[in-house]
This record gives structure tokens, sequence and C-alpha cells, in this order.
């Protein structure tokens, strides 16, 4: 189900390949301990929490060892020890154990697409899927879709100044785009019209991209047929259209509230201010969203392991989903701090991804 999201380590060169079973246990039990209540924990709790008894002694003897090939750290003097990121890489990776969805949320999240209609906007129905999953993992939910898919159904110009329009875009999923537009400041309203009319005429059932290359392929007959100046408003229109997309990426974001809860610390305040900071730059999500798509199944990205994490300290668990033709178009996730759930928040995800496919095959 899961996959590494660019491991950072070599298990043989760092001596992880070494570490005996009481090793790997105390090692278990700190970053546990750790994704439970994000605290530091000591030799004496370890030793307590062990299946098998073993001196406080015994276990500080173990977490030094395990420091010294850098799976975790004390983050004061005589304190406790916390997973580095090395050390939460190394556990998703080898010692993560995935629970199960119980039935009710599966329920949840079952329900959430069967309320979803085809008449309803892609946008909305995967915003409303995003809240949810946010509400049950407390975390940010986020999903990119890929807009240049998207089957246009109309488009209309209307003035708003002597010299600028609103182009609207309508697709069959029910999805708005709007643009201003520069237009001539001579030009009739009778010319925002005609280039209505003769986008409408061609684009119905089209994706943008296939709409811009036909037309653009006989720009010398678009002339001809329209007059150069309302030509100009159709080639406007279509490179607002285009040029908005970002690249044919939209990114929802939901849930961001979720991330302020259970704060502890006033560095935990700040690494939440930072990872607000990371959503912003949109840009930089929707690239590092992409990067799930690279395969079937979750993908798990741990802090400083890619750039947008690498101030706030923040992990994503993401996975792509499918259209009819079983085509990836989209990528949906959790964003966090690094002590998420993953044993519980990896099966929620794989889950909510296929559920969305479903949906979209449905449709």
């Amino acid at each position: 189900m899961t996959s590494a999201a660019d491991s950072s380590f070599d298990p043989a060169r760092s001596g992880l390949a070494r570490l005996n079973e009481r090793s790997r246990e105390i090692f278990r039990q700190i970053v546990e301990s750790y994704l439970a209540n994000g605290e530091a924990v000591g030799s004496r709790q370890v030793s307590r929490l062990l299946p098998t008894p073993l001196s406080s002694a015994s276990v500080r003897n173990v977490m030094q060892d395990l420091e010294e090939i850098g799976l975790i750290y004390a983050p004061h003097t005589s304190a406790g020890r916390l997973p580095t990121e090395l050390g939460l890489r190394f556990f998703v990776d080898a010692l993560l154990e995935l629970g199960d969805l119980g039935p009710g949320e599966r329920e949840q999240i079952e329900a959430q697409a069967r309320a979803a209609a085809p008449d309803r906007p892609l946008e909305s129905v995967l915003g409303d899927a995003m809240s949810l999953l946010s509400g049950l993992t407390r975390g940010a939910g986020v999903v990119v879709t890929m807009k240049e898919d998207a089957r246009l159904k109309h488009v209309e110009f209307v003035r708003i100044e002597p010299e600028r329009a609103l182009a609207v875009l309508v697709a069959e999923d029910g999805s708005v785009e709007n643009r201003i537009l520069h237009i001539p400041p001579l030009l009739p309203n009778s010319a925002l019209v005609e280039a209505a009319n003769f986008l409408n005429a061609r684009i119905r059932g089209r994706t943008l991209a296939q709409a811009r290359s036909e037309i653009e392929a006989s720009q010398a007959a678009v002339e001809r047929e329209l007059g150069e100046l309302t030509a100009r408003v159709v080639d406007a229109g279509l490179a607002s259209w285009v040029e908005a997309g970002s690249g044919g990426a939209q990114l929802i974001v939901r849930g961001q509230a979720n991330l302020l809860q259970d704060l502890t610390a006033i560095s935990d305040l700040e690494r939440i201010r930072l990872l607000f900071a990371d959503l912003e730059t949109k840009k930089d999500v929707i690239d590092l969203l992409s990067r799930a798509e690279g395969g079937e199944g979750v993908r798990i990205f741990i802090g400083s392991e890619n750039k947008l994490f690498s101030l706030s300290g923040s992990s994503m668990i993401a996975a792509p989903f499918h259209d009819e033709r079983h085509r990836i178009v989209g990528v949906l996730g959790v964003i966090g701090p690094t002590r998420l759930n993953y044993a519980r928040i990896v099966p929620m995800v794989d889950y909510t991804s296929k559920v969305v496919s479903r949906m979209l095959r449905g449709w």
C-alpha cells in the first residue's frame, strides 16, 4: 500500500541493518510514544513499556546506540529522546504496522461519495471529501486536480468597462472560470457576442487544450470569418483561461484549523505558522502532490525530505485517484506535523482515493 518517498538513508551503511530485535523494540516504543503525545521519552518510561523487562541502564545503553546512528536525539540536556526525521523514515518504511478503518469511518467516506451528484462541480465534491478527510485525521486535507481534461460547455464575454471585459468559461462538470480581459476601446458589444457564439459552436465537449489547438490551427480562417478585432477577443479569452490554469493543476485545501489543536509549546505554534506559510505557496504544494503520481498506492513525505517542509517539519500522506479510463486525474492527501498517526491515516487516505476513483468512474 505504501511506498517510500525519497528515502534518504542506506540501511547497510547507517547501521540500521545491524539493529537487533531489542534495539528495534526500544526504538519502536520511543517513536510510538512520540506519535501519541509529541513528548520526549526517557529510559525509565521505555523500560516500563517494553514487553520483556529490561533495566533503565540497559535501555540507556541502547538509546545511546540509536542516537549514534541518527535515529533519535535529545532535544535538551538530560531530557528524554525523540525520533529524528531519519528515524521516522526508518519507522515508516520498516516497522510501521498499518491499522484498518472501522466500519463507521468507511461508512462516512462512502456516504460522502454517495451524496456527490454528477451535476455538482467536481471542485465542490472534492472540497467536501477533503473536509471530511481532514476532520477524520485532524490534519489539513489537500487535493490537486488536473483541469486541462475538463470538457467545455459554454463561454460568454461581458463588458464591464470600456476597455475591460469579463470572460466566463463553464465546463461540463459545472466548474466556472472568470477572467478579466483587456479589449480594444472601440470594440462594439456585438463583437463580444460574436466571439462567444463562434467559440460556443466549436468548444462544446472538447478540452481547453483541444479547443485552443483547433482554433489556432485555422487562425487565418478565424480572422476572415470574424474580423481582426473579434478574433483578438477569441485569442485573448482562450489565452487567459489556459494561463489561469497554472499548468492545468488546481489546489484545494480544507481543515487548516485542525492543525491548531493539541499545540503543547511555543515551538509548536511557530511550526504551524510556517506550515500555513507553506500552504500559501500553492505551486510548491501542487509540485509536491504531483510527485505522488509516480506510482500506485500511498506515498509518505516526511519533513526536510522535500524543500517545502524543510522549515515547518511537516509530513504529507498522499495517493492518486483515477477516472473511468484509469488515468490519474488528481492526488489527494493529508498534511500535518511529523507525528501524524501514520498507521491510521495511511489506510484512510488510500481508501478515500479508491472511493473518489469509483465515484469518478460512475460519473
